[in-house]
């Protein structure tokens, strides 16, 4: 696999010393032969780089790519449709000021676009041709979008429940599709074992995806004129666009170009919030016994696979956590669509846990706020069909 060996030999900021690692063990491994987790059968990470400056952004390059300064290794060909460089506007809800990063504004409708243009770009560039993912929605269609543009195949592995339009824009991309009876569990379990029969490129589980999800973060510092809000409220299912975040923040401080790290706050479904009980229990840990259905499917991860990362990162940025419940996720996503904006309702509840925060006290109705709503509601016509019949 010459291409990635020479691009690691090349003169570049972030490419000399990069390794996967457990953030448990910090046992490493080179990038060459590529993997998905450790060997014990961890998640794993990247070890840390060193962030960028301002001077290090691409300005004439429209979409995720302006950083790729930040990223491991330099990749002269990215797979790339555009994405990033979505809305950023001011807003109000419930009568409270704040911004909407508006990350429905991608090529396959979700914020999961970063992920997969980098994930997929490095995992060619390391020889990878076919890939396996699993997916409720929204993973599995940015995946199969992102593998046809760059000359991959893609399997993807669903639950039985999978809603109609989401399996119908991954079957438009030419991806095969099985369809796994049980829980998103279930889903996930099949995948790693069919792991051994091409490579297991999971936008939950591969490090490559969260150096893509870091995009937001550097977003978000450019958007803010170089500065940077008081708070962000992300809705959260396996987490990775709050450790994306967390991640460009860590590498912006650094570097030397921020001072401090936004509050980071997860928004949750009351029916499946197991980060918000662990972040709310004294050990980190969370009883994962009672979850219920959710309209917001989206974010219906039962135990997401790097938990202690993701209570780390809203303990260590002085943030939180919230959960909504059922009612109020059908409230907001229809409020949200009689102010314009039309959202699924996996992050329709951001908004709802953004106002309930301030409601607590956790956060001051007076504090720069972004709150980040991650997927259209064009892929949930079910849902809101059913809100008028």
């Amino acid at each position: 696999m010459p291409s990635l060996l020479c691009a690691l030999n090349l003169k570049f900021p972030n490419s000399s010393a990069v390794q996967y690692q457990d953030p448990v063990t910090q046992a490493s491994w080179p990038l060459l032969p590529p993997r998905w987790c450790g060997e014990s059968g961890a998640p794993i990470m990247l070890t840390a780089l060193p962030g960028i400056t301002r001077a290090d952004i691409e300005q004439g390059t429209r979409s995720i790519w302006r950083y790729r300064a930040a990223f491991p290794v330099p990749i002269s060909q990215p797979i790339t449709l555009g994405e990033g460089c979505t809305p950023l506007i001011q807003s109000a809800f419930r009568g409270l000021d704040c911004q909407f990063k508006l990350e429905w504004f991608a090529p396959t409708g979700s914020f999961k676009d970063r992920g997969s243009s980098v994930m997929l770009s490095l995992l060619r560039e390391q020889d990878i041709s076919e890939v396996l993912e699993d997916s409720s929605g929204n993973g599995g269609a940015s995946i199969a979008a992102y593998g046809v543009a760059g000359g991959m195949a893609v399997k993807v592995l669903a639950p039985e429940g999978t809603s109609a339009a989401k399996l119908a824009q991954i079957r438009a991309y030419g991806a095969d599709i099985e369809l796994v009876p049980g829980s998103r569990e279930d889903t996930a379990a099949a995948a790693i074992e069919q792991s051994t029969e091409r490579f297991y490129a999971s936008h939950n589980w591969h490090p490559f995806f969260l150096q893509g999800t870091k995009t937001l973060g550097y977003e978000l510092w450019e958007d803010s004129g170089f500065a940077l809000p008081d708070n962000i409220v992300i809705p959260v299912g396996a987490g990775s666009l709050l450790l994306g975040c967390y991640l460009a923040f860590t590498e912006l401080l650094a570097a030397g170009e921020i001072e401090r790290m936004p509050r980071l706050f997860a928004s949750q479904p009351q029916h499946c919030a197991p980060v918000h009980a662990a972040f709310n229990a004294a050990d980190g840990a969370a009883d994962f016994a009672e979850f219920k259905p959710t309209v917001a499917e989206g974010t219906a991860i039962q135990r997401p696979v790097r938990m202690p990362l993701l209570v780390q990162a809203l303990r260590e940025s002085g943030g939180g956590s919230v959960a909504v419940s059922e009612k109020n996720i059908v409230a907001v996503s229809l409020e949200l669509a009689q102010q314009g904006l039309f959202v699924e309702p996996s992050c329709a509840h951001a908004a709802a846990g953004f106002a309930a925060l301030v409601e607590e006290g956790l956060m001051s109705k007076d504090e720069k706020t972004v709150v980040v709503l991650t997927g259209t509601g064009l892929k949930s016509s079910e849902f809101y069909t059913q809100q008028f019949d």
